[in-house]
């Protein structure tokens, strides 16, 4: 195991929180491990941590695609499951976890080339599934997900050794500038953000509602932001974003008639696959951390669904 002394990210000990200078490329090898993205879009992403692109799903794929989280949201055997995450205080599904081993249209999906080979050309090589899940932001009563870095979370409390990972998030509703979207700080990757607290075990079973370690300071919140400023992602249905796991995010909570929907993928380079938790922490299940049983994944011809 390594210390905390000797590790570049080390998070959630008993000293303070601490802005720490990147260590890991953001885009490995020369970008040319596939050809999905131009220079300049890979250009983009590695200064800012985050790339949105439009229209890459038509509106046919997107009705079969939502009609496909519908209906898991209301399959009671699903709902039952440990996979499927409810809103504080209500019944409302927030999200679905393991998505690409509950449902073969969404395992399809991450295996298109529109999506898989813009990770496959960011990560410098071939990748897994780190994560996958389906997100949902009920009109009204969808809560807010509060700032973070993924990476400080996946480093900590799954072992993820180095920053090669990112998420992809296939919008299946408009996200507008009231029902919540996601909201990025430009530039954010570049720093690590060291949290203060130290982490009960099994934290999960509280934070995939509201996280309350492994969160950012103020003092260092506000200094990336002032250096980056904040950016709103909003898009139609169909469009993609892509950030970078250590890109510093969150969304406000959804009080618009509007509901947010989308099907959320974190793909990890098989050059980066899990090391036991640190601080001797119990690892979380595998529907939320994949270790156990997973392969890099082979890119399918572009999805086809159904209306």
């Amino acid at each position: 195991m390594i210390s905390p002394a000797k590790d570049p990210y080390a998070s959630r000990t008993d000293r303070g929180s601490a802005i720490i200078a990147r260590q890991d490329p953001v885009v490995y090898g020369d970008g040319k491990y596939a050809q999905a993205l131009s220079d300049d879009q890979v250009a983009s992403y590695d200064r800012d941590g985050f790339l949105l692109l439009e229209d890459v799903f038509s509106d046919k794929e997107v009705r079969g695609l939502m009609a496909e989280v519908e209906r898991m949201t209301r399959d009671p055997a699903i709902v039952r499951r440990e996979e499927a995450i409810t809103e504080p205080n209500s019944d409302a599904v927030r999200s679905i976890f393991m998505v690409h081993v509950l449902s073969p249209i969404l395992h399809r999906l991450m295996r298109d080339p529109r999506v898989l080979d813009v990770a496959r050309q960011i990560l410098g090589s071939e990748v897994y599934i780190h994560q996958s899940r389906a997100n949902l932001k009920p009109g009204f009563k969808g809560k807010e997900f509060y700032w973070h870095s993924d990476f400080e979370t996946w480093h900590a409390e799954d072992g993820m050794p180095g920053m090669r990972a990112l998420s992809c998030s296939v919008l299946l509703t408009d996200n507008n500038t009231s029902n919540g979207p996601l909201m990025l700080v430009p530039g954010s990757h570049r720093q690590f953000i060291s949290c203060v607290g130290e982490t009960p075990d099994n934290h999960y079973k509280k934070s995939l509602k509201k996280q309350e370690y492994g969160v950012p300071d103020p003092v260092s919140l506000e200094l990336l932001v002032d250096q980056g400023g904040i950016e709103t992602m909003t898009s139609r249905a169909g469009s993609v974003i892509f950030f970078d796991c250590n890109t510093m995010h969150g969304s406000n909570s959804n009080i618009s008639p509007w509901p947010r929907a989308n099907v959320f993928t974190v793909y990890n380079s098989m050059e980066n696959t899990l090391q036991p938790p640190k601080y001797g922490l119990t690892p979380r299940p595998e529907h939320i951390a994949t270790r156990k049983q997973f392969n890099a994944l082979t890119p399918l011809d572009p999805l086809k669904v159904v209306s």
